[in-house]
């Protein structure tokens, strides 16, 4: 048990010194941080308004009154169809095919998520596709 014990003292050391020095940086944030700060530096938002909200509140307009316009011309569109006993044709009507639609989802990291890269590589290692 003590051959265990001197095998592991360099590992304990080493633990003891990482967590001292963390504490004693933590505390000497807290000792040397700014007591007063400046009240315009610490406001939320320097620039004098939430700029985050006023671009959702012109993103929410352009959107609704888009979606409006859409709806409506969809409405009107399938008004002015012709139809016959076998339903619309939609190219004699001009109707344009699935390709005018996404047909994918939009995402902000294409490469995956860590685990979808993580099992990509391991599956790369192990030689399977």
């Amino acid at each position: 048990m003590d051959e265990l014990l001197r095998e592991y003292l360099p590992i304990l050391i080493f633990l003891a010194i990482a967590i001292g020095l963390g504490l004693v940086l933590i505390l000497a944030a807290a000792v040397v941080a700014v007591r007063n700060p400046d009240p315009e530096k610490v406001s939320a938002y320097e620039c004098g308004f939430n700029a985050f909200d006023e671009f959702n509140k012109r993103v929410n307009e352009s959107f609704r009154s888009f979606n409006q316009r859409l709806a409506s011309e969809i409405v009107e569109s399938f008004r002015n169809a012709e139809t016959s006993d076998a339903g619309i044709d939609f190219v004699d009507q001009g109707f344009v095919g699935p390709s005018s639609t996404w047909t994918y989802m939009i995402n902000d990291n294409p490469l995956g998520d860590v685990f979808d890269r993580l099992n990509s590589g391991i599956k790369r290692m192990l030689g399977r596709s």
